[in-house]
């Protein structure tokens, strides 16, 4: 297959986050590491990955045109490009808890971590896809074990849509597909300095929310939203 990027097939690996960015290490070309488990995989604010029995383990390495100020819009280009390449490849449809956690029925399926160094970005997307005794708040994709061709495509097929998204630049982003798989706009969201009503996903991602106080603009690295009755 032609690609603009290598791919490379592992099996047990601490982390593909970092595995990604130690095969790149050694070439000029993006690298999508995709392993069959990991050991010590982490997500955002350093929560640590609980692995299903059975999971898309993927990391992406490469260098980033987008200006440093733009790139917290990658996360959201990531959620839609994921979100598109499950109902795709796996034929279900998710929704996105805003900014990057991916749902069926209201139950995290995956998620998604892009971390910075410089120029180079490391994109993570880990898929529950079948799992006999989910924690609480999580589910799978799939009811059966999935077969090993499966993990392949979908893993392809997250980072074709996501490069396609990166190649039409920051102000291009896919805001309305976004908002399209939304979970959370029209929900009640908390945070550490307060809570209300998610409104609407502005042009640089972030989520304008209805106070007892006014309208407000909280972007991710400020805002732990949870599921609430409205």
């Amino acid at each position: 297959m032609d690609t603009p990027y290598d791919i490379v097939r592992l099996g047990t690996v601490e982390s593909t986050q970092d595995a990604a960015r130690a095969a790149r290490a050694s070439s000029t070309r993006a690298m999508l590491v995709i392993a069959d488990s990991q050991t010590k995989g982490r997500g955002r604010q350093g929560r640590v990955w609980v692995e299903p029995d059975a999971a898309l383990y993927s990391s992406l390495a490469l260098d980033s045109v987008w200006p440093v100020v733009t790139r917290a819009l990658i996360t959201l280009c990531t959620a839609v490009a994921l979100s598109d390449a499950i109902e795709g490849e796996a034929d279900v449809r998710t929704e996105i808890k805003w900014p990057n956690d991916l749902l069926v029925r209201g139950k995290k399926v995956a998620g998604i971590l892009v971390e910075g160094s410089g120029d180079e970005i490391t994109i993570g997307c880990g898929v529950n896809l079948w799992w006999r005794s989910p924690m609480d708040f999580a589910a799978a994709v799939l009811d059966d074990r999935p077969d090993d061709g499966l993990i392949e495509r979908l893993a392809i097929a997250w980072v074709d849509n996501l490069l396609g998204h990166l190649a039409r630049g920051p102000e291009n982003w896919p805001r309305q597909p976004y908002l399209d798989r939304s979970w959370t706009v029209g929900r009640t969201v908390r945070w550490d300095e307060g809570s209300g009503k998610a409104l609407d996903i502005d042009a640089a991602g972030g989520l304008i929310v209805e106070t007892p106080s006014g309208i407000i603009t909280i972007t991710a690295g400020e805002v732990h939203t949870t599921r609430s009755e409205d």
